[in-house]
This record gives structure tokens, C-alpha cells and sequence, in this order.
């Protein structure tokens, strides 16, 4: 007994005890990390096996994997996607997803195929997949933001508001897009009388004066005289398109007179028999300064610039139809000839 006990004072032996038990536990972290990693890999494939679809025309089931296809048929996917063709895009990426091991980008194709369900109008899967990512990751601000898109589609505006708080938290300016969603609320909301409404758009306007356009338009369809008295001819490039198109019986002829811009435009339209060329938009002075020499065939053509992502498209939008940017749109007029006339209305 003598001789053993000394060995456990001797400082070597201390040093190995130490070492040995270091190698354990890293042993053991390694393998219970294994573990967790394939369990989540088990648990993932488990989820993705709902999305599973007879009806995507490519057959990934046989096809083997290799790390270089990864780039083209990611590229693939954006490329069906782009073209509107969905259900080729999510089979791509639930394919890839299935077969890469990097957990980023694994990710990252995640986020891709919460987008791609998104636009293409399956909102319960992009919401599956949203939380899915957020449950391993809820400090993701861009999945945040999507998610309450996804919310707002489906009207769930309740729930849309749930998502602003992580987002503040995270350090995000959410004033403008709260606004946003108490103003859809508000239009969607059938329960309240057209002078509540008319109060809390008025209310929303003066906390958030970007959502302008968005609000006059939505005054004109609850009450044409409150929204006269709204409109403001300074911003009238902003609201162009909506005034252009609005028929005879919803003009206020007394504010109309009154304002060289609005003037401008309706001397152009054909209803003001007055001549008036200056409302500070080139092509709309242009089209009444031809009018005024005689010319009564021009008209005005309008298509709608997203001024985040540049893209262009031929109807007014709330969000962008392609990055979902809110209070992006910018109205773009051009002169065009006249063509048969519609009772069509932009609001």
C-alpha cells in the first residue's frame, strides 16, 4: 500500500489522469454530436417526406448523387422557377436537399424552397418550411420577414404581428411594415362601418405618410368626397395611374378647377374642357399640350417599377410581386394612342 499511494501524488501521473479523462469526454461529445446530427438528418428527411409530389414531372427518385452536379442543378431550379415552372423547382431542391450533408447549405436550399412555395401560392408548406428553419435557427431576420408574409396572405394578420417582435428584438425597423399590416387589416376587416374605417386609414396615414398611395386608394372605394380632401396634388405622380382611371362620377370637380395639376391631368383624360398644361410630369404636360394643338387621340400608359429589385410589371402591386418589398412601387406613364375606352378601374 506504501508503494502505490505515491504514485498517485506523482504530478505525471496526474497529467495522464487528466488527459484520459479529456479524451473521453471529447469521445463522447463527438458521439453524441453524431448522434444529434443524424437524428436531425432522420428528422428532416422525416418532414421533407410530406412534400414529396407525383406530380413534378422530373424523376430524381433513381438519380445518384454527386457533389458536382450541386451548382447546375441549383441553377436549374432558379431557371424553372424563374419561368414559373414550381412544381420542377421544388423537386430539384427537396432532391438536393435530401443528398447534401453541409448543414449552411442545407439551409440555404431550405430558405429557397420556402420562397419557391411562396410564390408559387402553397403558403401552408412555406409556412411548414419557415418554422421548420426557424425552429433550428430563430435569429434568421430574412425567414422572419417571410414568414409574416406568408401570414399576411393568408390574412392571419394576428399572427403576422406575432413575427414583428423577434424581428424588433433582433434590431429591425418594423415601424413601417406594422403599418402595413394594420392598413390591410383594416381593408380586409368586413365587421367595422365605413367611418371607422375611413378614421383609422386617416390615423395610419398620419404615422405613416409612405403608405399614402396604398390609402387614397383604398378611400376611394369607402368614400370618393373624404378622399378628395386627402389627395394631395403635390404627390401626384405617386397616385397618377389611380386618378387617370377613376370614372366621371367619382371626380370632385370643385378641387379638380382649383388645382393646376389635377387640372393638367384631367384636361389631358378629355373631361375639362379648360386647357391647363402643368402639372410637373413630363409626359402628362406633353399629352396636354398635344391635346391643346388639336391632337385627341393620346392617352397615358402605365406599367410598375419595384424600386428595390428593378423589376417591372404591367399592374400596380401592394408587395412586390418578385422580392416583396412593401411601399416599393414607382408609377411609370408613358404616351401612347388612345384605345377603346373601358369602365376598368385600378382600385
Amino acid at each position: 500500500m506504501e508503494n502505490i499511494l505515491p504514485a498517485y501524488n506523482d504530478p505525471l501521473f496526474s497529467i495522464l489522469l487528466i488527459v484520459v479523462i479529456s479524451l473521453i469526454i471529447a469521445l463522447v461529445t463527438y458521439a453524441w454530436g453524431l448522434y444529434r446530427q443524424q437524428k436531425e438528418q432522420g428528422n428532416l428527411l422525416k418532414f421533407l417526406e410530406k412534400f414529396n409530389s407525383s406530380e413534378c414531372a422530373l424523376d430524381t427518385g433513381n438519380m445518384p448523387f454527386e457533389p458536382h452536379m450541386f451548382k447546375p442543378l441549383t441553377l436549374l431550379a432558379k431557371a424553372f422557377e424563374n419561368s414559373g415552372e414550381y412544381h420542377k423547382s421544388i423537386n430539384i431542391y427537396l432532391y438536393l436537399i435530401k443528398n447534401i450533408s453541409d448543414d449552411l447549405t442545407k439551409q440555404e436550399l431550405m430558405e429557397r424552397l420556402g420562397n419557391t412555395y411562396l410564390h408559387a401560392g402553397f403558403l401552408e408548406r412555406a409556412r411548414s418550411i419557415y418554422a421548420e428553419i426557424l425552429r433550428k435557427k430563430p435569429r434568421n431576420t430574412k425567414v422572419l420577414y417571410e414568414l409574416g408574409v406568408v401570414y399576411e396572405m393568408m390574412h392571419k394578420y394576428d399572427k403576422a404581428k406575432e413575427v414583428i417582435a423577434p424581428l424588433e428584438m433582433l434590431g429591425e425597423d418594423t415601424h413601417t411594415l406594422t403599418k402595413f399590416l394594420e392598413l390591410s387589416e383594416v381593408r380586409s376587416n368586413k365587421t367595422i362601418s365605413t367611418q371607422e374605417k375611413l378614421k383609422k386609414l386617416n390615423k395610419i396615414l398620419e404615422e405613416e405618410p409612405k403608405l399614402y398611395r396604398q390609402i387614397v386608394s383604398a378611400m376611394l372605394q369607402l368614400d370618393t368626397k373624404v378622399a378628395w380632401n386627402t389627395i394631395d396634388p403635390e404627390r401626384l405622380k405617386e397616385v397618377i395611374d389611380i386618378l387617370w382611371f377613376l370614372p366621371n362620377s367619382q371626380l370632385d370637380l370643385d378641387i379638380i378647377a382649383s388645382n393646376i395639376q389635377l387640372s393638367t391631368l384631367y384636361y389631358a383624360k378629355g373631361y375639362l374642357q379648360e386647357p391647363a398644361t402643368q402639372s410637373g410630369i413630363f409626359s402628362l404636360d406633353m399629352l396636354a399640350t398635344a391635346k391643346q394643338s388639336g391632337f385627341e387621340q393620346g392617352d397615358l400608359l402605365f406599367s410598375y417599377l419595384c424600386k428595390k429589385c428593378k423589376q417591372s410589371f404591367p399592374v400596380s402591386f401592394k408587395r412586390c410581386p418578385n422580392c416583396m418589398a412593401i411601399n416599393s412601387v414607382e408609377v411609370e406613364e408613358k404616351i401612347a394612342k388612345s384605345s377603346p375606352k373601358t369602365n376598368y378601374s385600378l382600385l
